[in-house]
């Protein structure tokens, strides 16, 4: 693994097909997505009427939402916009469903031409996936805003669920117990008896279809998954191995997440 020193700031390099950059602090990092995101949206809306998003909701991606719906550049008119899971049975108001945090800190905040919720109170959550798939099969993905899950997860396809070569585009999955104790350690949940133990996700294969994958992981909870990500076989194992076959992906870090890495 080679680095190159790009400025005083960032610190780059490719593993695989996916690029890789590292930042002092997740301020910088969250800044700089947001930068190559709104550009890409940009160019993309050059070549097209309108574009499909799909958008991850952690902590993590905090600091890069921030600087995106500030960007007075981004013409949100033209763009759908999906997220990539959501929870099986928390309350309709509950902080801590992913559509709530999302609509919260981004889908309300910009006028998109459209949002699209995955239910996770669906009474039928198979009936759900279809649906979910459906819209996406109707909007073909074109960007990809995600992070990683301290077992390498990507969505909520954990380790034993994750399938690079998932038939569907959508499907329910039970939660691992790591990925259950990630929601308590980042203070989501008081518990991890309260984190739900399914939920509804889209999966590998469809997330790939993005032409555009750009990935945001900083702090040091986040630095044993980045590891494996950049240093691992590229498996199921660690889900998001799968990034390193990617083209057109970037992994964006902060010097907490990259702390493993020599």
């Amino acid at each position: 693994m080679s680095y190159t020193e790009t400025n005083t700031n960032v610190i780059t390099f490719t593993k695989g097909m996916l690029e890789v950059k590292i930042f002092h602090t997740r301020e910088e990092m969250g800044k700089e997505a947001a930068v190559n995101v709104s550009d890409t949206i940009r160019q993309l809306l050059k070549e097209k009427e309108e574009i499909n998003m799909i958008f991850a909701a952690a902590p993590s991606q905090s600091d890069f939402m921030k600087v995106l719906i500030a960007d007075e550049r981004i013409r949100w008119e033209k763009i759908n916009a999906f997220h990539m899971d959501e929870y099986i049975g928390l309350e309709k108001d509950a902080p801590q469903g992913f559509g709530n945090f999302l609509k919260e800190r981004i889908f309300d905040r910009v006028p998109f031409k459209s949002v699209h919720y995955i239910n996770g109170r669906a009474e039928n959550p198979f009936a759900e996936c279809e649906r979910y798939a459906g819209l996406l099969s109707r909007y073909p993905v074109d960007i990809v805003c995600l992070g990683i899950g301290e077992n390498g997860h990507i969505a909520f396809n954990d380790p034993p669920v994750a399938n690079f070569n998932d038939p569907k585009r959508v499907k329910v999955v039970e939660l691992d117990l790591a990925c259950r104790q990630q929601q308590v350690n980042e203070n989501l949940f008081t518990n991890v008896d309260l984190v739900p133990t399914h939920a509804v996700t889209v999966t590998i294969p469809a997330l790939l279809k993005a032409k555009y994958m750009f990935c945001m992981v900083p702090a040091r909870n986040k630095a044993e998954a980045v590891y494996h990500t950049l240093n691992d076989k590229i498996s199921e194992k660690c889900p998001a191995t799968i990034l390193r076959t990617k083209e057109d992906a970037r992994l964006y870090l902060d010097e907490e997440s990259a702390s493993l890495l020599n």
